[in-house]
């Protein structure tokens, strides 16, 4: 199972329109893939919901795709809280995992995508070196949230494609 991560909080935010086109793409090669959103979801106490959410969504996932954005010149606390919430080694460890950076300016969350990736190799995750910062996202997705830019959806099915084999 792969579950893509929409690593932002925030309503009506483009990481999840994101996180819904990898869905959309990953389910064009018939494969099945989950959406973990953060903003719908309470992620900051570990209660027997969370533990639901993590049993759900973490611990059957093979591969995770983390989509999120740059908050502040890294990846969100929402985030951050959800991974420290978690059973680190059953959730997590010896998983491969790929990482989009959104962001309305130039950088893409690169930074963002720098530290968290410290992180996840500290947990013994697996991180595809094909990190992929997707900048001014504002302009690239169409109003219904799917990206129209060829340059764009070309660098996100070569991304997928290296992953899926991965």
């Amino acid at each position: 199972m792969i579950t893509i991560i929409s690593g932002s909080n925030r309503n009506d935010n483009n990481t999840k329109k994101v996180a819904f086109e990898y869905q959309r793409l990953i389910g064009e090669r018939s494969l099945e893939s989950a959406v973990f959103a953060l903003d719908e979801v309470t992620v900051i106490y570990r209660d027997d919901v969370f533990i639901d959410l993590e049993n759900l969504y973490l611990a059957p996932a093979d591969k995770f795709i983390i989509i999120m954005p740059e908050y502040n010149g890294s990846y969100p606390g929402i985030l951050k809280l959800m991974i420290d919430n978690t059973s680190v080694a059953r959730a997590w460890g010896n998983k491969k995992v790929l990482l989009t950076g959104v962001s309305t300016g130039r950088a893409g969350n690169l930074r963002g995508m720098e530290h968290l990736t410290g992180s996840l190799l500290h947990m013994k995750m697996i991180v595809h070196p094909n990190r992929l910062p997707i900048s001014s996202v504002n302009k690239l997705l169409n109003p219904d949230g799917r990206f129209t830019d060829p340059g764009t959806l070309q660098a996100i099915n070569s991304q997928l494609d290296e992953f899926l084999a991965f």
